[in-house]
C-alpha cells in the first residue's frame, strides 16, 4: 500500500483498491492482518551524513533493521507515534471533510525520521498498540532506516489517532483519540537503557509527561541519558487538548525545564508559559533561559527563528514558501538542527557556524509546509541544500 497516497472516508473503505485497511472506526474497532509496505515514505540507505490505564506490559517484537548505528552521532527520540488523519481539503471542518490522508505521526517520531532524511543517525522509543497501525508504524520507522529496538507493542490498547482539521492558511486544530493509547502505557521496565545511553542526544516533548505509568518512564529514560552525559533536547510542543487544564499543562512542561541542555519553544508556548507576556520581547525570553541551558530557540513560523545562548542571540529568517499543511514543520526544524549539533557539537560556542545550522532547520522547516501530513513530507539534505541554494540565486 503506497500510504502517501491513501485516503480514507469514513464508514467505508478506502477508495485506493489496494488498500486493505478497514476505515469504520467506533469502540469496536477490530484490524485484521495485511502486509504492509511503507515504501512511499522511505529514504536510500545510503543518505549522505549531512555533517562530519492498563497495566499490561508491552512486546518488544523482532524487527530485524538491518542498519548499523552510528553511535558517535546518535539521536534518540523519546514519545508518542500515532496515526494523524488529515483532510484532503483544507479549510473545512472535521466534519464537512470529503476524506483524509492517512499520515504517521507524533512528534518524537517525527523528528527521529526528519534525522534520518537528512543523512543522520535516530532511533525512536516508544509504545505502540499491537494492532495494524502499530505494526504499519514500525515498519515506517524501518523504512526509514531508523532504529526501532526501543519500540514496544501493547496488546491491551491501541495505537492514538489524531484527526486534523486544516485552516485554508494550512495551520490546524486537533481533535485525539486517546482512552488510553498505548503510547500513554509504556513502562520504565520497558526502556532500553542501553539504547538511551549510547546517545549523543536523547529528545523529548511534554506530551509523554501527562499521565502514569508514561510519566515515570519519561523522567527515568531522561535520568539515564544525563547521568550517561547525554545532551537532552525538549520540544515541549503544547497540545492543551491532552491535558487536564491549562494549569496542569503549564506546570508539567515547566517540571523538566531547567534539566534540558537545548530547549525549542514557539511563540505561542511562550505566550502561554509566561502567563501572556510579549514573546517578542527578550526580557521575557531571557527569563526562560535556565543557568545550565546551553540553547533556547523560539521558532517564528515562516518569519524563522531566534537563537539564544551564554554568550551570543540573534535572528535567522526563514525560508518563504506557500504553506499547505503546517504539521511537522516544528519537528523538521529541530531534525535539522540536531542533526548538525549531533555531528558536530562545537557549533555552540562559534555563533556564524550556529547561524548557519540556523539557516538549514529553517529551511528543513519551510519544506515540510510544502505537503500535507508531517512523515511524508519531511525532506531530504538534497532537498534542503537545493532549496537553499534557489534562495540564494533567487
Amino acid at each position: 500500500m503506497a500510504l502517501h497516497s491513501a485516503a480514507l472516508c469514513f464508514g467505508a473503505v478506502s477508495s485506493n483498491p489496494r488498500t486493505c485497511w478497514s476505515s469504520r472506526f467506533s469502540a469496536s474497532t477490530r484490524f485484521r492482518r495485511c502486509s504492509v509496505n511503507a515504501s512511499g515514505f522511505s529514504v536510500p540507505s545510503s543518505s549522505p551524513v549531512l555533517f562530519p490505564q492498563f497495566r499490561l506490559q508491552g512486546k518488544a517484537l523482532p524487527i530485524d533493521n538491518n542498519q548499523p548505528t552510528d553511535e558517535s552521532s546518535l539521536v534518540v527520540c523519546f514519545g508518542e507515534m500515532l496515526i494523524d488523519f488529515v483532510p484532503t481539503t483544507s479549510g473545512l471542518s472535521l466534519a464537512d471533510a470529503p476524506a483524509f490522508k492517512k499520515a504517521p505521526g507524533g512528534a518524537p517520531a517525527n523528528v527521529a525520521v526528519g534525522i534520518s532524511r537528512l543523512g543522520g543517525s535516530s532511533a525512536f522509543i516508544g509504545k505502540v498498540g499491537e494492532d495494524e497501525f502499530g505494526y504499519m508504524l514500525a515498519e515506517i520507522l524501518k523504512e526509514n532506516n531508523v532504529n526501532n529496538d526501543g519500540m514496544r507493542f501493547d496488546p491491551g490498547a491501541r495505537t492514538a489517532l489524531a484527526f486534523v482539521t486544516l485552516r485554508k492558511d494550512g495551520e490546524r486544530e486537533f481533535m485525539f483519540y486517546r482512552n488510553p493509547s498505548a503510547d500513554m502505557l509504556l513502562q520504565e521496565a520497558e526502556l532500553d537503557l542501553d539504547l538511551i545511553k549510547k546517545a549523543k542526544i536523547f529528545h523529548y516533548g511534554s506530551i509523554s509527561l501527562i499521565t502514569e505509568p508514561c510519566k515515570s518512564a519519561h523522567i527515568a529514560a531522561a535520568k539515564a541519558a544525563k547521568d550517561a552525559g547525554v545532551l537532552l533536547s525538549y520540544d515541549p510542543n503544547l497540545r492543551l487538548p491532552l491535558w487536564p487544564s491549562a494549569e496542569s499543562a503549564r506546570e508539567g512542561i515547566l517540571s523538566i525545564w531547567e534539566t534540558a541542555d537545548i530547549i525549542k519553544i514557539s511563540e505561542e508556548e511562550i505566550s502561554f508559559l509566561t502567563n501572556g507576556e510579549d514573546p517578542y520581547d527578550d526580557a521575557v525570553v531571557r527569563r526562560l533561559y535556565h543557568p545550565n541551558l546551553k540553547l533556547l530557540l523560539v521558532t517564528e513560523g515562516p518569519d524563522g527563528c531566534r537563537y539564544y545562548t551564554k554568550e551570543f542571540s540573534g535572528r535567522v529568517k526563514g525560508l518563504k514558501v506557500e504553506p499547505v499543511d503546517t504539521t511537522g514543520a516544528g519537528d523538521a526544524f529541530v531534525a535539522g538542527i540536531l542533526t548538525q549539533l549531533a555531528a558536530d557539537g562545537s557549533l555552540l560556542q562559534h555563533e556564524e557556524r550556529l547561524r548557519d545550522a540556523l539557516r538549514f532547520a529553517n529551511a528543513c522547516g519551510a519544506l515540510t509546509v510544502t505537503e500535507r501530513g508531517a512523515i511524508p513530507a519531511l525532506p531530504t539534505r538534497e532537498n534542503v541544500l537545493n532549496a537553499l541554494l534557489k534562495a540564494v540565486a533567487a
